[in-house]
């Protein structure tokens, strides 16, 4: 008899997530068993799954636990391979302890991931995550992609998972290329990088709040509805560009919706919704 899995479907800014809970960790998902989960004709359909596990019972967990923290994120791509971090699915799976009584966010929550500890608070706009600090890489890598006539030269942002921000001139341009093709990159990054295409609002900033149009390639998964890393990638990379006067804080339209960026004292915020669609049982391949 296959096994039966209990899951929430869940979604940040149309990012979506198939969350499992599995406290005690004794789920071992193979790769094509998380790409039949999120495959959208045959299984529930996703950009990735969540699992919810304790750090104590995960290895990658370790210095977590240690530093006492309850909660791991085991985030997968949808073709099954195992991703630093993910922005929107840390307020997903924020959403998803606090509705499951696992965890308050009347104090802010740590959760442990791949690319350390993340904080979570309560926003305006429905949660608000730590990214922690980021790095701009110090070379372009040229990036060729359908529908943009020529090579283009992308910023490399690392804030936890790596990114290649290109600019283009203009709205009909982003919304010409062609993501069902994966953009190649040259250099190609050792452990591959989300693509994110930006275009900056006319006027870049308004009322002290910079604002940028973005659409994004996730490595592992295709063009997404929205990427929270990418997302504050791309307003890093464009304040980077638009020089020291640039504003610190961002938002920043995804086909998925609105999200907010800040930068304090040499680490990047990301803020916006959390949406638990519905729950139910599956059957595992």
């Amino acid at each position: 008899m296959p096994q039966t899995l209990a899951f929430t479907k869940g979604h940040g800014t149309g990012n979506d997530f198939v969350v499992i809970p599995d406290a005690d960790g004794v789920l071992d998902l193979s790769d094509d068993q998380v790409a039949v989960l999120c495959d959208r004709r045959f299984g529930i359909g996703a950009d990735g799954v969540l699992r919810v596990v304790r750090t104590s019972a995960i290895d990658e967990g370790r210095d977590a636990a240690n530093a006492g923290v309850e909660w791991f994120m085991d985030y997968r791509n949808a073709d099954g391979s195992r991703a630093e971090m993910c922005g929107n699915g840390t307020r997903v799976f924020a959403r998803y302890l606090e509705e499951a009584g696992w965890a308050s966010l009347e104090t802010p929550l740590q959760i442990g991931t791949r690319a350390g500890i993340k904080t979570l608070r309560r926003s305006d706009r429905g949660y608000e995550v730590d990214l922690g600090p980021w790095r701009v890489e110090p070379d372009d890598t040229l990036v060729r992609a359908r529908g943009i006539r020529v090579p283009r030269p992308g910023m490399g942002v690392d804030v936890g998972n790596p990114h290649i921000v290109v600019a283009l001139p203009d709205v009909e341009e982003l919304e010409g290329l062609d993501l069902t093709v994966v953009p190649q990159l040259h250099p190609d990054p050792s452990r591959g990088a989300n693509v994110e295409f930006v275009v900056p609002s006319d006027p870049l900033v308004h009322d002290g709040i910079g604002s940028i149009r973005m659409r994004v390639f996730e490595r592992g998964v295709g063009e997404t509805l929205s990427c929270g890393t990418g997302v504050a990638a791309a307003a890093l990379a464009v304040r980077e560009w638009a020089g020291a006067t640039a504003p610190d804080e961002w938002t920043v339209d995804v086909p998925g919706g609105r999200l907010g960026v800040r930068m304090s004292e040499g680490h990047v915020f990301l803020s916006g919704p959390a949406t638990l669609v519905f729950s139910g049982e599956v059957a595992l391949a």
